[in-house]
């Protein structure tokens, strides 16, 4: 029988991932007043936010390859990963003024992000495995609130030093880390043994197992939308506000997907995971075609817009990673989760640096659309999944 997780474990879980991904837009909140004060490029958020999206994808091939999470007590590597992000964080600080170091610090806070996301997934699976669906949406919903975290407390601090946020963000996750240590030890898997080395005949799950299959391609089709849409948001709403209304707004955005995700994860044992997830990929990819008509109309229909987008183009995250762990040998499925994550932020990356490199040169009217691809794409692939209730 699984064992039955203590009230505060789901808790600890969602503070420790929020505060452990506040990491991730740490530079993006702070980066107008930088570019303004050293001169960077125009690109500079596309190619900070491509190289911490390049350290993570090394960093989950890292941990998947190796199978940490499954080999070793996840808490752990969730602890060192923190701390290790942390440090990261307070080195950047220290050179910051020098792009090409910086450059290089995010994509070592990427390395640490991946035995942060994918491992809280990991330690949920095995607390959780009946309820998975709810759990995860609390869970990645914390990420999403964590990821905009940082343009909330640039907004909160308003007149005080960039570097402030910097230091915050790096004790936050350090905090994570904490908490996760003190949580007691997951249940192991019910089935099966841990796996003592690697082999590539562990992921064949990800294309011999129909579900599986259509969860991870669904998956790809979302992350192709998703960072690049939380990347171009300031940008997208410097089109009607400025200042201090910029950073508000990209919060409430971003943070709107953590409805998404507990909302869908509070339906997804009804419903399905995969109708839970082919909806709301549908919605995000119906907003980026609406763009063209959005960005010319009036601010209620803009904002409402944007808000519908910032629910949906999150809130389908969760679902995947049910989906994906439910369907995969139980003691493979840290690695299976780190993998997917890892293929799926590599193609982040090219979205990211194609969206930014064509930004100076289109409008976001004819860019935003574009973006629908991946909704489209994701959809086909969960079309049959859709159709058996998963």
């Amino acid at each position: 029988m699984a064992a039955v997780a203590p009230r505060h474990v789901l808790v600890v879980l969602v503070v420790a991932q929020f505060t452990g991904t506040s990491l991730w837009f740490a530079i993006n909140a702070v980066l107008p007043e930088l570019s303004a004060q050293f001169g960077w490029p125009e690109d500079a958020a596309g190619l900070l936010s491509a190289s911490l999206q390049g350290g993570f994808i090394v960093g989950t091939l890292c941990f998947a390859l190796t199978m940490l999470s499954d080999r070793f007590d996840p808490r752990h590597v969730f602890l060192i990963a923190c701390m290790a992000g942390a440090v990261c964080t307070l080195v950047a600080w220290q050179m910051v003024r020098h792009y090409e170091w910086l450059v290089v610090w995010r994509f070592l806070t990427g390395v640490c992000l991946a035995g942060i996301y994918p491992v809280g997934m990991k330690i949920a699976a095995q607390w959780f495995p009946g309820g998975l669906g709810r759990a995860l949406g609390w869970l990645v919903g914390a990420l999403v609130v964590g990821s905009a975290s940082a343009h909330g407390l640039r907004a909160v601090m308003g007149a005080l030093p960039w570097d402030t946020l910097m230091l915050a963000v790096a004790a936050l996750a350090a905090l994570g880390g904490l908490l996760i240590r003190s949580l007691p030890t997951p249940p192991p898997p019910l089935t099966a043994s841990q796996p003592t080395r690697f082999a590539w005949s562990a992921f064949s799950v990800m294309w011999t197992n129909p579900t599986v299959r259509s969860s991870v391609l669904g998956y790809f089709g979302h992350m192709w939308e998703l960072y690049t849409f939380w990347v171009l948001l300031p940008f997208i709403l410097m089109t009607r506000v400025e200042g201090v209304a910029v950073l508000w707004w990209s919060f409430f955005v971003m943070a709107s997907g953590a409805v998404g995700c507990v909302v869908g994860g509070a339906v997804a044992n009804r419903w399905g995971s995969a109708r839970v997830a082919g909806a709301q990929l549908s919605t995000s990819g119906l907003c980026c075609l609406l763009a063209p008509v959005a960005l010319t109309a009036g601010n209620a229909f803009f904002f409402a817009w944007l808000i519908v987008w910032g629910i949906t183009v999150a809130g389908d995250s969760p679902q995947f990673s049910t989906l994906t762990a439910r369907h995969t040998p139980a003691h493979l499925v840290g690695s299976v989760l780190t993998m997917t994550n890892s293929i799926g932020f590599a193609l982040s990356i090219v979205s990211i640096v194609l969206f930014t490199q064509a930004m100076p040169h289109y409008t976001m009217g004819t860019l935003l659309p574009w973006l629908a691809l991946g909704p489209v794409l994701g959809v086909w692939a969960l079309k049959h999944t859709m159709q058996r209730r998963s």
